[in-house]
C-alpha cells in the first residue's frame, strides 16, 4: 500500500510538472491571453480535462507555473557554481553569469518570454504578484549570496542591479532590440568590470 502511494504522489508529481512546462510553452507562443487550461492540455498532448483537473482554477495553474521556472532556472544556476557563490574570482563569476544570460536568452529563450508574461500580468493579479514575490526573493538571495562570495561591497543592494542587468540584456535580444552578438568573451569582460566596481576595485 505505502509503495503504491508512494508511486501515485511521483506520478501526479511528474503529471503536474508536464503541465507546468505547457504552460510555459504556451505562454511564450500565445501570451497571457492564449493560457487556458483547453490550451495547456493541447500543448501537452493530453485529454482536453487534464489541466483542470490537476489545477482547478487560473490561479492555481499560474502558481505552478511560477513555481515551475523557479525549480528549472534554479538547476541551470546549479551547473554552474561560479554563479551560485562557489568562487572569489570576479572574472569566472562573470564567465558564469554572462553563460547563464545567453543560455535563458537562447536556447531558453521560450521560459524566458513565459517568465515575462507573467511579471507584466502580476501589476493586473495582485495574487499572482504574491507567488512572484517568493520568486524574486529567491533569486535575490542566490545573487545576494554570489555577489558576496566575490567581495562586493553592498550584496543586498547590488543585487538588484545584477538581475536588472542580466534581465535587461536578455529582454533586448529576446526583443530584437539589442541582439546579443559578437565574441562571448565581450559580455563576459563588461560583467567583470561591473562586479569589481561592486567590490570598489579596478583592473
Amino acid at each position: 500500500m505505502e509503495k503504491r502511494e508512494e508511486r501515485n504522489v511521483a506520478e501526479t508529481t511528474a503529471r503536474r510538472r508536464q503541465l507546468a512546462d505547457a504552460a510555459i510553452a504556451t505562454l511564450a507562443r500565445e501570451g497571457m491571453r492564449g493560457l487556458t487550461h483547453r490550451a495547456v492540455d493541447r500543448t501537452a498532448g493530453l485529454p482536453e480535462g487534464t489541466c483542470s483537473y490537476y489545477f482547478r482554477t487560473r490561479q492555481a495553474l499560474l502558481r505552478a507555473t511560477v513555481e515551475r521556472l523557479v525549480e528549472v532556472d534554479t538547476a541551470d544556476l546549479a551547473e554552474r557554481p561560479a554563479a551560485l557563490g562557489r568562487s572569489s574570482d570576479p572574472a569566472e563569476v562573470a564567465e558564469a553569469v554572462a553563460e547563464v544570460v545567453r543560455h535563458w536568452a537562447t536556447s531558453e529563450g521560450e521560459r524566458t518570454k513565459a517568465r515575462y508574461e507573467l511579471m507584466l500580468e502580476a501589476g493586473r493579479r495582485p495574487e499572482l504578484r504574491a507567488a512572484l514575490d517568493k520568486a524574486r526573493e529567491h533569486y535575490h538571495r542566490l545573487a545576494e549570496t554570489t555577489l558576496a562570495a566575490a567581495g562586493a561591497a553592498d550584496p543586498a543592494a547590488q543585487a538588484q542591479v545584477l538581475i536588472a542587468c542580466m534581465d535587461g540584456l536578455m529582454f533586448r535580444h529576446l526583443t530584437g532590440a539589442d541582439p546579443l552578438s559578437g565574441p562571448p568573451e565581450r559580455l563576459g569582460d563588461a560583467l567583470t568590470d561591473l562586479l569589481r566596481g561592486f567590490a570598489g576595485r579596478r583592473g
